[in-house]
């Protein structure tokens, strides 16, 4: 009776937090180059239940022996494992601002799981950590740095900061920044072959799990993207499917909500009605 409790009780805490994963994807829905989250539910290990007698032996002096029974298997209830980033390419909005840039996957290869790499901005953290993000929301700080809207410097492909003299800047398909005073840069864009292996930080930015820097991707083999100025790559979210999911999740949690009451209201004939016994 007790683990019917834990079982149940498991269920509503999976789908409360599949939820509050939905709700982020939902709050960040027009935040650009955002990768929305999915979730892997894995039920806990299955147990084979036996049942366990003692039985007399029709010999001389009535030996015992044990015997066990098979029930059945008992299911111990699911877990969220893990949330993973969707890196499916976002539509192209365009804003018409010079500091804005959109990554454009042409061709990503395909890697040993079939599935497909991409590419990132590279930005510089306060620490010196190498940060990426598909986010091309930029803007030009009081020095003159190409940043992000949170203020995170935009490295070129040598690691270097990008100092400007103006936001009148331009820069082409092949990632080439050229500023009016005559100076240039090559935006500094990581490319992986495994994007799902990069732990997600917040904030629209990626980190590698052992802190080595991508590969530059103008460098990769087989890899094609271009950049566009003036653009920006929206969510990829998807809103009608995540209101559909949203729904489901709810029916779900309300469902181990009744079986939890069900086995509540069953504890409680027994403590009260067969307790008197």
């Amino acid at each position: 009776m007790f683990r019917g409790f834990y079982t149940a009780a498991s269920g509503m805490l999976a789908q409360q937090r599949r939820t509050e994963m939905l709700s982020n994807n939902m709050a960040n829905v027009n935040t650009p180059g955002y990768k929305a989250d999915q979730t892997v539910l894995r039920a806990f290990p299955e147990m084979l239940l036996k049942r366990i007698d003692k039985t007399k032996v029709p010999v001389e002096g009535q030996l015992n022996t044990t015997v066990g029974e098979t029930i059945g298997p008992l299911h111990t209830g699911v877990y969220l494992q893990e949330t993973i980033p969707l890196f499916m390419q976002g539509d192209l909005r365009e804003t018409e601002q010079k500091t804005d840039l959109a990554l454009v996957d042409v061709n990503m290869p395909l890697n040993n799981n079939n599935e497909k790499g991409s590419v990132f901005f590279t930005i510089q953290h306060p620490s010196g950590e190498l940060l990426y993000t598909r986010n091309g929301d930029f803007t030009i700080d009081a020095q003159g740095f190409l940043t992000t809207a949170s203020g995170l410097y935009v490295l070129d492909d040598q690691g270097n900061q990008i100092r400007l003299s103006s936001d009148q800047f331009a820069v082409n398909d092949q990632g080439i920044v050229i500023g009016v005073g005559g100076e240039t840069a090559r935006l500094g864009i990581g490319y992986t072959n495994n994007p799902y292996a990069l732990i997600k930080e917040g904030d629209g930015l990626f980190r590698t799990e052992n802190g080595n820097q991508l590969a530059n991707a103008f460098n990769a083999q087989g890899v094609q993207f271009k950049l566009q100025q003036g653009f920006l790559e929206g969510s990829n979210v998807d809103t009608s499917r995540t209101m559909t999911d949203m729904m489901t999740s709810y029916r779900a949690f309300e469902a181990n909500q009744k079986v939890l009451q069900a086995y509540d209201r069953s504890m409680e004939k027994a403590v009260n009605e067969i307790g008197k016994l």
